[in-house]
């Protein structure tokens, strides 16, 4: 298809090599018949990489050759002065830019020798910056290597219609570069596009078309550009128009695509080279081409038809379709949709536009088949395809039954309750995507008018027809059949079934096995019944929720249930349950107590625990083999006893009993004759002790050490906290007064060694010095103690001396005060 120029927006461009930075092509300007065309005496900005081939060697008096060049022609317009600066990209002085001119008027392979050349290193020279070029101050026609010169030499006198040759070349350094024309002479004007408005821009808007040639997927289409071309040469004799897959093709123009071509598949850049054929200036211009499938419609969905018996067979999977309907479908939506569209039996047919399917299409083999679809937009010429699936969907099973249910009402008129849903297995063959909906007539189930309350409908005649309109849940299609409805007069055994309320949790709820009850239920009935149990008469009539074997009741300790008797799910009778948790005995199942075995053969009393009632309630049954109420034992152990009521109903009841004993004193050990004189007691047994001192009263402690007692003697009591006793032990604690005061007050009157008497210490030394060591007095360890005279004098107020050699061996030097 053409390209239309009124698909571009009109603007200007501006001569790309001329105005902005050249990027890496196939073919870089780096060779001299490379060079890049200068036009409109402009400045602009280059970069430089590679040399291609080495075209400077011995052509210069510069001493150098190409490093990283890119080669200028240059044509003058007007006569004048070629002049020049150039500015590296980067300010380093290190980078370093040289230049070399060929001319006037020579050729590729015969440029000669440079007539102005600078290869100056500013570094080297000590420049103040890193500038080069040509202008109107200097003399020299070269300069350099290396520290020669300043990096500029003289410009040069030209004249129109003279050609010159400037190479750029970068020895050192990687920055690109910006060139300036400083001189009087001008050069040829740069082409312009037409076609273009905006003298900022050199692309054309995108052109997105579509995919029109055969196969019409591969995003491949034919593109005529002439009509663009003629626009862009606007009756000019000297401009030539091509077009170019690469930007390098259009820079040297190499494999011009031509005015007609075919599109490279997807999304394209197309590089047009609009060229003076007169001074050889052109610019290059750009647009994208996005090649897309033609995919302005609705995709159709699956086409599903319930069968009918419109060919005489409502099950053969055969039925007509109107593809109109998916016609409107493809289109819905899409505003000025000038579209034809055609159906086929397969997509070779459709992308050939072969053997269109009709209108109203009949399927000859089973379903779900595959319809492709041809679109073709009239106003572009545009195709598409697209394609659904046709399915011919079942109607679904709707079998004729018959329910019988039980008249239970008490009144045998033939009217109850039916659950008709119980029959939906049967009505549908256990289709899980079927639905049912149940009327009064045929005529309603068609038009789905008065639908009734199939989960408990009561009949008003019997027999009685109840019409089913069944629904296949994922297609929709309909089936219909009738439900004949019939009341029984048959009935069946009310049973009772109890149990004790032992589950761990007393509360009046338990678990029934429900099974149990089916003989007493089934007693007299003809054999093969099936028997379902509910936990109302209702739902046992109508056939919900049914009961498992298993079922704990929902009302504490009574409770009736129903059981439904059915014969080929016709009703036969309908019992009554009654369902009874029996209490179990209210007793203490646990208890501890203690036997003292320092009171054998005394015996306690262990009874069987029962709260709040009369012993004579119950059976009782020990572990000793003894069946009363309470027994007698004498011994430390494990007793239990099960206590039964009169419903059979049993608790069992663990009666530990610990051994206890006095205390026996093993060992007394005592820290005296210190500051913190401390009493240990020792004992064995099987009791639990705590400690009393000179007091059976207490208080008691549970420490078995008392501390900082003071000396003397003493009665130690262990009581065992089970009242088994008291065992008592007499302690001695030796300890020396601080002073005493002999004034007949009775406080204090004699000086005595405390903690002795005929049991402890009796033996021992006591020796009475005074200060000088004279002894003065020899105690009697059972005696009074020294009353502070000596001779029957008395003795004056001083510090005297003892020494004490008691009966276990120890021996204790000190002194004391008399104080009168």
């Amino acid at each position: 298809m053409s390209l239309k120029p009124n698909l571009f927006i009109k603007s200007i461009v501006l001569l790309y090599f001329l105005c902005f930075s050249i990027i890496s092509y196939g073919q870089q300007p780096n060779d001299c018949v490379n060079a890049v065309t200068v036009c409109g005496n402009s400045s602009f900005s280059l970069d430089v990489s590679g040399i291609g081939m080495q075209e400077l060697t011995g052509s210069n008096t510069c001493s150098s050759q190409e490093n990283n060049s890119i080669w200028l022609e240059v044509t003058i317009a007007n006569s004048g002065t070629l002049a020049f600066t150039l500015t590296p990209g980067s300010t380093d002085i290190n980078e370093d830019y040289d230049f070399f001119l060929f001319g006037p008027d020579v050729s590729c392979g015969n440029i000669g020798q440079a007539i102005r050349c600078s290869t100056t290193n500013p570094a080297a020279a000590n420049q103040g910056n890193n500038l080069t070029g040509m202008n109107a101050t200097s003399t020299e026609t070269s300069e350099g290597p290396g520290a020669n010169g300043d990096s500029f030499v003289g410009d040069l006198d030209v004249l129109a219609g003279e050609t010159y040759f400037l190479v750029i070349d970068r020895p050192i350094g990687n920055s690109p570069f910006s060139l300036d024309w400083t001189g009087t002479a001008t050069f040829p004007d740069n082409p312009s596009n037409p076609v273009l408005t905006n003298p900022n821009s050199t692309s054309l808007p995108n052109l997105n078309i579509c995919d029109a040639l055969a196969p019409f997927d591969d995003a491949i289409t034919e593109l005529d550009l002439t009509t663009l071309t003629q626009d862009i040469i606007n009756g000019a004799s000297d401009v030539t128009v091509t077009y170019h897959a690469s930007e390098s093709d259009a820079n040297i123009n190499a494999s011009a695509l031509g005015d007609v071509f075919n599109t490279s598949g997807g999304n394209q850049t197309v590089f047009i080279r609009i060229e003076n054929t007169t001074t050889g200036c052109f610019i290059i211009n750009d647009f994208e081409i996005n090649v897309t499938i033609f995919s302005n419609f609705n995709q159709p969905t699956t086409y599903e038809v319930c069968d009918d018996d419109a060919d005489g067979d409502d099950q053969n999977g055969m039925t007509t379709f109107d593809f109109d309907v998916k016609t409107q479908e493809i289109i819905n939506g899409i505003a000025g949709a000038n579209y034809n569209i055609s159906y086929y039996s397969s997509l070779a047919n459709a992308e050939t536009d072969t053997a269109p399917l009709p209108t109203n299409y009949t399927n000859t083999v089973p379903t779900p088949t595959d319809i492709f679809v041809r679109v073709e937009d009239l106003d572009t010429g545009c195709v598409g395809f697209t394609s659904f699936e046709i399915i011919v969907a079942a109607k679904p099973i709707a079998n004729d039954v018959s329910l019988i249910q039980c008249d239970e009402d008490g009144i045998p008129e033939g009217f109850t309750t039916f659950n008709i849903n119980e029959a939906f297995d049967t009505i549908t063959g256990s289709d899980p995507n079927a639905s049912i909906m149940f009327y009064l007539s045929q005529t309603d189930a068609e038009n789905q008018e008065d639908e009734i309350n199939a989960d408990a409908f009561e009949n008003f005649f019997n027999p009685q027809i109840i019409y089913a309109r069944v629904t296949n849940t994922n297609t929709g299609c309909v089936s219909f059949s009738e439900v004949s409805l019939e009341v029984s007069t048959t009935s069946s055994n009310n049973a009772s079934l109890s149990v004790c309320d032992d589950d761990g949790n007393e509360d009046g709820f338990a678990s029934f096995n429900l099974s149990d009850s089916n003989a007493i239920v089934l007693a007299g009935a003809p054999a093969g019944l099936d028997l379902q149990y509910y936990e109302t008469y209702i739902d046992a009539l109508v056939e919900n929720n049914p009961l498992g074997t298993t079922f704990t009741n929902t009302v504490p300790y009574n409770q009736t249930i129903y059981a439904r008797v059915e014969n080929s799910n016709a009703c036969y009778g309908i019992s009554e349950i009654e369902l009874t948790v029996f209490e179990l005995p209210n007793i203490e199942t646990s208890f501890e107590t203690r036997y003292c075995l320092n009171f054998f053969p005394d015996t306690i009393v262990l009874d069987a625990g029962v709260i709040n009632d009369s012993p004579s309630n119950y059976f009782f049954d020990w572990s000793t083999g003894e069946d009363t109420a309470t027994i007698e034992v004498n011994s430390p152990g494990t007793y239990t006893v099960r206590v039964t009521n009169t419903d059979g109903c049993f608790k069992d009841r663990t009666i530990t009993v610990l051994p206890s004993n006095i205390a026996t004193v093993t060992d007394v050990e005592i820290v005296d004759a210190s500051n913190n004189n401390t009493i240990t007691v020792i004992v064995s047994g099987e009791g639990d002790y705590e400690y009393a001192l000179d007091d059976i009263n207490g208080p008691y402690q549970d420490s078995n050490v008392f501390e900082d007692v003071q000396p003397g003697l003493y009665t130690v009591y262990i009581r065992d906290r089970n009242n088994c006793g008291i065992t008592e032990e007499l302690v001695s604690v030796i300890g020396f007064p601080k002073f005493f005061t002999p004034n007949d007050d009775d406080k204090n009157d004699f000086w005595q060694v405390k903690g002795i008497n005929n049991r402890f210490q009796a033996n021992s030394s006591i020796l009475i010095f005074d200060r000088y060591g004279k002894l003065l007095k020899e105690l009697d360890p059972l005696g009074v103690g020294w009353d502070g005279t000596y001779n029957g004098a008395k003795m004056p107020t001083s510090d005297y001396w003892f020494r004490v050699k008691l009966q276990d061996g120890r021996t204790f030097t000190s002194h004391f005060s008399l104080k009168r």
